[in-house]
């Protein structure tokens, strides 16, 4: 994922957490807010999650969950919050999750369309 798209600034993040709308899923929370001006994602993860070694590998594997999508997305910021249960989380279903909680904050346009027809459905 290209620094273009991260959120980097802590009055971004709080932007985010105070305007945007949040979605939960098995180890990881989305806060999702519609923007006019490109896609922009974050990443939090507590010190509770583990060390610095920890969690610098889930920023890169979920980073890798997200770049795929980054040119379907709609403009908007993401911000994801890491829980602890995400540590022992195969990649694949890391992947699944980030993408269903994309859709489920309509930010990924419709399967159908000729936009979100390159993305993988994944089964619930």
């Amino acid at each position: 994922m290209k620094r273009c798209y991260s959120l980097k600034k802590n009055s971004e993040f709080q932007y985010v957490y105070k305007a945007g709308k949040r979605f939960g899923g098995r180890g990881l929370l989305l806060v999702a807010l519609k923007s006019r001006h490109g896609v922009r994602v974050g990443f939090s993860i507590s010190k509770k999650v583990g060390g610095a070694v920890v969690r610098n590998r889930l920023k890169r594997r979920l980073r890798e969950c997200v770049r795929p999508l980054l040119p379907v997305l709609r403009p908007c910021r993401l911000v994801f919050v890491v829980r602890e249960e995400l540590v022992n989380e195969p990649f694949v279903s890391m992947g699944k999750t980030v993408q269903h909680l994309i859709r489920k904050a309509d930010m990924l346009p419709p399967s159908g369309t000729a936009l979100g027809a390159g993305i993988k459905r994944t089964e619930q």
